[in-house]
């Protein structure tokens, strides 16, 4: 069986991002359109989907590395922080992204709550092996080679 550990992440999570856009479990707030996503940004997203985009790279770390909560979700979407002629420090990203993303994945039934954090559900697990091993079948229709892994 195909898990996460076995594709590439930007692969399993673009296709996620389109399964959860596709879906309707997930929807953006009415506030993503012009908020950044730290305050080590200077602009918004680019991207008008980004919000699909960081629900599906939350579930694939919270596959990984569950139980997380709000602040190592914080941590890991944190960056530089330019401070004009000081020197930059790291600062932690946005927690109410964060914290909005895994309860509308704890509505839609991926994620559960767990004592110290959120874990991934049974049927967030079998969605996101299920993505995988579809990612997995189109990389090895591109690429026959990949077939003997």
């Amino acid at each position: 069986m195909t898990t996460v550990y076995d594709v590439p992440a930007s692969e399993l999570i673009n296709k996620v991002a389109q399964r959860l856009k596709k879906d309707k479990k997930v929807t953006p707030p009415e506030w993503t359109s012009y908020v950044k996503t730290g305050t080590h940004k200077e602009l918004p997203p680019l991207n008008k989907d980004w919000w699909y985009t960081r629900c599906a790279s939350i579930l694939r770390r919270v596959y990984i590395d569950g139980p997380v909560g709000v602040e190592r979700f914080r941590s890991f979407y944190g960056g530089r922080r330019n401070r004009g002629s000081k020197p930059e420090r790291f600062v932690k990203g946005s927690g109410s992204i964060v914290r909005e993303a895994v309860q509308q994945l704890e509505k839609a039934g991926y994620v559960r709550n767990a004592k110290k954090g959120r874990a991934i559900s049974p049927a967030g697990r079998s969605f996101l092996d299920n993505v995988a091993d579809e990612v997995k079948k189109g990389l090895v229709k591109e690429i026959p080679a990949l077939e003997k892994y």
